[in-house]
């Protein structure tokens, strides 16, 4: 079955072009937002081919196809007849939206679009890591410099690649939220932090605009666009309509990025400190507790398409600290997804279907784990719970012995050099404990329990 056909009928199954408000995607599905749910005819979506499963995340219509999934987007949104810079209209029951489903909603709507690039300069930023380590390359040279453009110029103007998707999630002008990250990126604000000289600018001698080094930060900017979309809105609503195209963006600049600038970028600020000082008092108390809080709920954050709740946490870590300890037990998870895949191998009696558990197995060492948890583990719950038990045991262990990054970098085989260094040695007995452990727990509750 054709690709064209494939979408034409999911926008059937899903209750056509017109029950269809919001679609979007991430690195492996297609996510809509619907007006009638009751609609959807999961089962005929089932039955498509490339599609590996299809899930509800509270509202949010997910339909898993893997890496392609752009693909499929690009057709969907040709049948749809939109732009995906166009402005779709706000519809009532988003805004009935729980915080948490709205969060969540958010926080993958950002994120999983531009994880593309954040991951691409990620893998050279590792490897990059991994050959200094090894003395293969000195960071003092000039070659080590013009890669290390290449990769950290990503993450160093991360507001810019936030704030153009944080438009289309928050449906606002594109061109105006990227002006609140030229905003707050501007050197006279960067300089003054780095320099450390003053805490404030004066506006007007009297307003003190709080001086922040934003390169690098997540919060204040998604934050930032969050409160343009409505004043945007606001000032549209007011001017007479033979001035908007001058007067509407000149005021909401000047309104969005003042506000911007005294309160929302500050909070920001202080909340990713607040957020860090949280991880940082629950890995004081006890790194073995925080590994196995996060080896519980990494798999099943992935299975509801939740997983990127997680990145923002680990952008400000390496922000803010230069290191962070959450990305390495996330590989730690997907590694357990992937043994645990390994075990129903055994299971299966068809080559068609041994095959998608290979094809799924190696899938998920490149990083990329739906495949394995909607192909295989959906398919057999113990093999699910195996994965899950052996993320807690491999994130405890990491954990225990301190195991970090300092650099943003995928959960795939090509992260290993990123590791190299002073904890690699326990990144590698955590990599092998949790894989043989998913294997064998795999293969004795889904094979030898269901054999008896």
């Amino acid at each position: 079955m054709e690709k064209q056909e494939v979408v034409a009928k999911i926008i059937e199954a899903v209750g056509g072009k017109d029950n269809i408000q919001n679609a979007w995607h991430c690195m492996t599905r297609l996510r809509f937002d619907l007006t009638d749910r009751t609609l959807v005819d999961e089962e005929m979506i089932r039955q498509l081919d490339g599609v590996m499963g299809i899930q509800y995340a509270k509202e949010q219509l997910q339909i898993v196809l893997g890496t392609s999934v752009h693909k499929y987007y690009e057709i969907l949104m040709q049948m749809l007849e939109l732009n995906e810079d166009a402005v779709p209209a706000v519809q009532e029951n988003e805004k009935k939206k729980d915080f948490i489903t709205w969060f969540m909603d958010m926080v993958s709507g950002v994120f999983g679009p531009i994880v593309p690039a954040i991951a691409g300069a990620g893998m050279i930023k590792g490897l990059m890591g991994g050959l200094v380590a090894l003395g293969v390359i000195s960071n003092a040279t000039d070659t080590y410099k013009v890669i290390d453009m290449l990769a950290s110029g990503v993450f160093t103007f991360l507001p810019f690649f936030i704030a153009a998707s944080a438009a289309k999630k928050f449906k606002t002008n594109q061109y105006l939220a990227i002006a609140m990250a030229s905003i707050i990126m501007y050197p006279t604000m960067v300089d003054a932090a780095k320099a450390g000289e003053i805490s404030s600018f004066l506006f007007g001698g009297m307003l003190p605009i709080p001086v922040f080094n934003y390169s690098g930060s997540v919060i204040p900017i998604i934050f930032a666009v969050f409160a343009l979309s409505y004043i945007y809105k606001w000032v549209d609503k007011i001017v007479p309509e033979a001035a908007r195209t001058v007067v509407t963006p000149t005021l909401t600049i000047f309104i969005s990025g003042f506000f911007t600038l005294t309160v929302i970028g500050p909070v920001g600020i202080y909340m990713g400190k607040a957020l860090a000082w949280v991880l940082d008092t629950m890995f004081g108390i006890s790194p073995i507790l925080a590994g196995f809080i996060m080896g519980l709920i990494r798999p099943a954050s992935i299975l509801v398409g939740m997983h990127h709740a997680m990145t923002p946490i680990a952008l400000e870590n390496f922000a803010t600290k230069g290191w962070d300890m959450l990305m390495p037990m996330m590989f730690i998870a997907n590694l357990a997804i992937v043994g645990a895949a390994c075990g129903c191998y055994f299971k299966e009696t068809t080559q068609k279907d041994k095959s998608i558990v290979l094809s799924a197995v190696l899938s998920g060492i490149l990083g990329i784990t739906e495949p394995a948890l909607f192909g295989v583990l959906t398919k057999y719950k113990k093999g699910f719970l195996a994965a899950t038990i052996a993320s807690c045991v491999g994130s405890m262990f990491i954990g225990g012995f301190g195991v970090r990054l300092y650099g943003y970098i995928t959960s795939s085989v090509f992260s290993i050099p990123a590791y190299i260094g002073p904890y690699f040695v326990w990144a590698a007995l955590g990599w092998i404990i949790t894989v043989a452990l998913s294997f064998t727990l795999s293969y004795l509750f889904v094979v030898k329990m269901d054999r008896k």
